[in-house]
């Protein structure tokens, strides 16, 4: 009897453990999502970092969830975005760009930072070194070096381009750094830069007017989520002067932009989804080394060239990896 007893509550013990397992909630990871643009100028990028995630087997909605901010271009509202993600305790935040890159360190110097794009996290101060980050940031890192192949393109598609207007955003270090790099490059080109610096939405006017007073044969457009937010609106203005334009961001050509250099920002926010995955899974960002995008793009649109009157090269041509036609 006392037999039977002994196996009854052993049994009701591992059946009351059981149910209270059940019944214990499991923990979704949440990651916070920081974007300086607006949701329409991330949805391709937040939708090629979920395809990467569900390669893996995290499922927005399922086991993991995603709390989103967008400063909308008003670049100064993402230390308050920041510090929300930081009070929601994320376990994980996601951005890019220089800017948003440092207020994300300057939040949280604990919670993990992947970032998907960025021009130079060890030139702008945010990892140590690409093999050993340090500190709780890590992702993909771009290469100054591109501004000059920028360069390079423009005035083989273009050669008797003398002056450049050069677009960028002051207060972005990256930005800084490939302005320092072009200015660099140019002369051996036999080009004079202007430089158009815009740091905030009511400067465009100011900049585009001095642009049509310097008299510029083409465009730069570098690299910057508050510029690609505006990218209708300078896309439009190169077209109405007629400037040949080259822009460090693909966004910029879905927008009839004439010519895009640089990496794929898709893949690498496909990319950016192995760093969370390992950082979830217990791997410290320390120790996750930054890595490079491999793999750049040259794309052409035709139809914004026949829009300003101009004619690409067939050797550029044969160079581009992309021709919209």
């Amino acid at each position: 009897m006392t037999k039977k007893i002994l196996i009854w509550q052993l049994a009701t013990i591992l059946l009351t453990t059981v149910s209270l397992a059940e019944a214990q909630p499991v923990k979704v990871p949440r990651i916070g999502a920081l974007a300086g643009g607006t949701p329409a100028s991330f949805a391709s990028r937040y939708e090629a970092f979920r395809q990467g995630l569900r390669e893996l087997g995290w499922v927005e909605g399922q086991n993991i969830a995603i709390e989103y901010r967008y400063a909308e271009g008003k670049m100064e509202r993402l230390p308050d975005l920041a510090a929300e993600l930081v009070r929601l305790k994320v376990d994980l935040i996601l951005t890019a760009g220089d800017i948003s890159v440092r207020v994300a360190k300057q939040a949280t110097q604990t919670i993990p930072v992947v970032v998907a794009v960025s021009s130079d996290l060890v030139g702008s101060g945010h990892v140590a070194s690409l093999a050993r980050p340090g500190g709780n940031i890590t992702g993909m890192s771009g290469f100054l070096e591109l501004a000059g192949k920028r360069l390079e393109l423009l005035k083989a598609a273009f050669p008797k381009v003398s002056r450049m207007a050069f677009l960028w955003n002051p207060t972005n270090a990256a930005n800084v750094a490939s302005f320092r790099e072009t200015e660099i490059a140019a002369p051996a080109f036999g080009v004079q830069l202007l430089s158009l610096g815009v740091r905030r939405f009511d400067e465009f006017e100011s900049a585009f007017r001095e642009a049509i007073r310097g008299r510029p044969d083409a465009l730069i457009a570098v690299a910057d989520t508050f510029l690609l937010t505006y990218r209708a609106r300078i896309v439009d203005f190169a077209a109405k002067n007629r400037l040949p334009a080259i822009y460090a961001n693909q966004d910029y050509m879905d927008a009839g932009g004439l010519m895009f250099y640089g990496a794929n920002v898709a893949d690498q926010y496909r990319r950016a989804a192995t760093y969370v995955d390992k950082i979830l899974k217990g791997t410290k960002p320390a120790d996750l080394p930054v890595e490079q995008p491999t793999k750049f793009e040259l794309v052409i649109n035709l139809k914004a060239a026949k829009q300003i009157g101009v004619t690409i090269p067939q050797s550029v041509l044969y160079r581009a990896d992309k021709v919209i036609k």
